[in-house]
Formats: C-alpha cells, structure tokens, sequence
C-alpha cells in the first residue's frame, strides 16, 4: 500500500509484530535503567511476565553471550552485548579509523592483530584482523576472553589504578591454562606492574600452549573505556629475535592511532 505524505511518495509497511521480541526489549531496557543485576523473579515481577518467559529468554541471552550469569544467579549485560554498543554511534567510527592500523600490522607481521576492550573481568574483541597465513589463531568479534588469560589482558589490567587491580585479584582467582600459567598474585600482579613500565605485555605459551602474544597498550581518549592492541601467533612466528622489532613496531603504531583519536 502506497501513501503520499508533504509531497512524498511514502511505502507502509505492513508486518506481524513479535510479542517475544517487544518483550525481550522491554527486559533490556529495565536492566539498562535499573543498573544492576537482576534475577529471574525480580525481572518476572516488576515486568509482569510469566517466571517461564522470562527464566527462558534470560538464558536464551545468556547463551547468546548478550547477558551473563553473575553472582546469586542474577544477570547483567555480557560482553557481545557490550561489542554490539561499541559498534554502533561512536563506537563504530571509533572501529574503523583504528582497523586501517590493525591492518598495516598484520601486513608487517603477517599475524593476526586484535583490538580488545575491558568489560569488567573479560577483554571483549572489537576488531580483528587475521593472519594471511594457512595456519593462524582466530577468534570472533565480541568474544570475550578472561582479562586474566594472555598478554592482552594483562596490558589492560595494567592500566588500572592500584586499587582497582588489587579489588579485582581479591575477588578473581588466577586459573592455570596451562604448565606455566602465573597463578600467584603477588608475581602476576608484578607482572602486570612490569608491563605497564615496558609499555608492552608477552604470552610465551601462559594461555595456550605453543601460542605466543604481544600486546600494548591504547589510550582511547574516551571516558571508561581501556583498550590494548595485541598480536597473535604460533611460538614459531613470534620467535624470540623477532620480539623487539615486534614490540617496538606495535608501540609506534599505537602512539599513532593515539594521535589520530
């Protein structure tokens, strides 16, 4: 049907609206107003839905990776949520003036690069770009990766405040990936201390065995939001001659992603 409203030439559409989704985005919004986690019986009483609905759409979310399961089974926003935020308005001009970087990066290195953000105890990946190579490590945009796991989390830690890293050891506890994973707090967090005075962070097999990685640090200029960039790649591609030049290439390219910004 055709309708014609100040002279211009209108489509209307006509659709079945979803019940389910109009309700899902009134969960959202709740959460989103409310700040805070809520479980499943607060959500059901003060939105007025069935405890079903709700116990079901939450862990729909849940699995989707938009909302996470927290402390007392109550939920709060997760991490691809938090990617999809960061995509749209700011977020995503904020993507694309830095992947043109990221690229040059992978071009002189021939690894996969990644851009990641903190999101309370996880990195979430903004951006990435992978290695030319038949054999390279990948993840997804939005996957969230413990912020205690690998070098890029630990170049975000290492912009936190004293207090705030030592609040987050407090309530974390540091998981052995593999045989030569830091466990110890005191020594990871003068690991992280260490990093943030090199201004730059290396995974020799601490996450994954027989993967390497680099990250730095990169001042986004944006209130809250604490980023680093990182290269990964298998122990044979970072080798151990390569690793200054690694380094020192990632740091200038990071000094000029923050002049640009």
């Amino acid at each position: 049907m055709f309708a014609t409203e100040n002279n211009a030439l209108k489509l209307k559409v006509t659709f079945k609206r979803v019940p389910a989704l109009d309700k899902c985005f009134a969960m959202l919004d709740l959460m989103s107003r409310t700040k805070r986690a809520m479980g499943i019986s607060d959500l059901s009483n003060t939105l007025g839905y069935h405890k079903s609905t709700v116990f079901n759409m939450v862990h729909t979310l849940v699995d989707l990776g938009v909302l996470e399961n927290g402390s007392e089974s109550k939920f709060r926003f997760g991490p691809r949520l938090y990617a999809l935020g960061k995509a749209a308005g700011g977020g995503s001009e904020l993507v694309s003036t830095i992947h043109p970087y990221l690229e040059e990066i992978g071009e002189r290195t021939r690894l996969s690069v990644f851009l990641g953000v903190r999101s309370g105890s996880r990195a979430v990946i903004l951006d990435k770009v992978d290695s030319p190579t038949d054999i390279r490590i990948s993840s997804e945009v939005g996957m969230a990766i413990p912020i205690f796991a690998g070098a890029g989390g630990r170049m975000l830690l290492s912009q936190l405040s004293d207090a705030e890293l030592d609040s987050m050891l407090s309530e974390s506890k540091l998981v052995k990936f593999t045989s030569v994973s830091c466990v110890n707090k005191k020594k990871y967090k003068e690991m992280i201390k260490r990093a943030k005075q090199e201004g730059f962070a290396l995974d020799d097999e601490e996450y994954v065995e027989g993967i390497r990685a680099l990250a730095v640090p990169l001042q986004l200029h944006r209130q809250n939001l604490v980023a680093a960039v990182w290269v990964v790649g298998l122990k044979s591609q970072i080798k151990d001659e390569s690793i200054p030049a690694f380094t020192s290439m990632l740091q200038d390219i990071s000094e000029m992603i923050e002049t640009r910004l």
